[in-house]
């Protein structure tokens, strides 16, 4: 395996996004520039300007037509994914957390931070109401949810509900009709940093700062398995062809002695979804990786890290000949 390392960002990464080909791959970070790339040879294709602060979070639609990104500077942002021209912008009173596209496109879903005595909301605007509003929209929501003291941390949006992961180790379906919780699960003892859906939108996998990932059923919300690790978790990701998981994360900056990789645990962790094991270590970055996606083949994954690299892997032959006897 040899993965390139794409340096286009000045700070830490907190979410890279394939498109639904794979071709492209969409990172964002604290250095306030989303990127896009080339997934097969990391060229970088351009950037997207305009944001004052960290961009926790981004999502590409069906089409590969638009880019939504969530920002520290109290802004959702919608672009043109081709031209990189900023289509519309909603201003909120704290930071944008996390965002989503519909499977449709149509619609965007995102939260705001619970923060300087805002609650934290969960809201659903229109996509084209918001083009046609442009700069700085006025949205009619199509959904608002208020969310009292759980701060979300990531939200997912399938095609029979949403759900919302919580600083507190919560997570909750949604039934957006009424806007009350359908199914509640109490997942870890600690801040969730990610969830992400199976491909298939039956299973999805939580990773959180309780050194533990946990796959869950998505019609009852029951937990199916569980992942330990010894380091904090931030990322985590199902494979769409194998019965693999991967893992990511690692000590804290300011937690580790030394900069020997090793020290921090930064390497990213193959696991069989089935039995639990540990089945390889995937080394490169030099500090916490703070997210992972699947390449929608199977055939690779993308990874972002406090370093400030994006990571693009592809596995070897190996790889898809290795059957795990059980």
């Amino acid at each position: 395996m040899r993965p390139i390392a794409l340096n286009g960002h000045d700070r830490a990464l907190t979410k890279v996004r394939y498109n639904r080909e794979g071709d492209l791959l969409f990172s964002v970070a604290k250095d306030k520039v989303p990127c896009v790339w080339y997934s097969h040879n990391g060229e970088r294709i351009g950037t997207y300007e305009g944001h004052e602060g960290t961009v926790w979070s981004c999502d590409v639609d069906y089409l590969s037509e638009h880019l939504v990104t969530a920002s520290a500077d109290n802004t959702l942002r919608v672009w043109d994914v081709q031209t990189g021209k900023s289509l519309a912008m909603i201003e909120t009173n704290t930071a944008v957390r996390s965002c989503c596209f519909s499977l449709d496109g149509r619609s965007i879903m995102y939260s705001t931070d619970h923060a300087m005595g805002y609650p934290c909301y969960h809201r659903i605007v229109d996509l084209q109401q918001l083009k046609q509003e442009g700069g700085k929209a006025k949205p009619r929501y199509e959904t608002e949810i208020k969310v009292k003291e759980k701060r979300i941390t990531s939200l997912l949006w399938g095609p029979d509900s949403c759900f919302t992961a919580h600083a507190n180790g919560d997570i909750v379906s949604w039934d957006l009709e009424t806007k009350k919780p359908k199914a509640f699960q109490s997942a870890h003892k600690g801040i969730i940093m990610d969830l992400q859906f199976k491909s298939d939108f039956m299973f999805m996998i939580s990773a959180s700062k309780d050194h533990t990932a946990k796959v869950f059923d998505c019609d009852t919300m029951d937990i199916v398995k569980t992942f330990e690790t010894e380091r904090p978790v931030n990322a985590a990701a199902i494979s769409p062809t194998r019965d693999h998981v991967i893992l990511g994360g690692g000590q804290e900056a300011r937690d580790v002695t030394t900069t020997h990789g090793a020290a921090g645990k930064f390497d990213a962790r193959l696991h069989h979804l089935v039995l639990e094991e540990e089945i390889g270590r995937i080394k490169g970055h030099f500090g916490p990786i703070n997210t992972l996606a699947f390449h929608p083949t199977g055939k690779g994954y993308a990874s972002g890290g406090e370093d400030g690299f994006v990571r693009v892997h592809e596995f070897d032959d190996i790889y898809f000949d290795f059957e795990f006897e059980y």
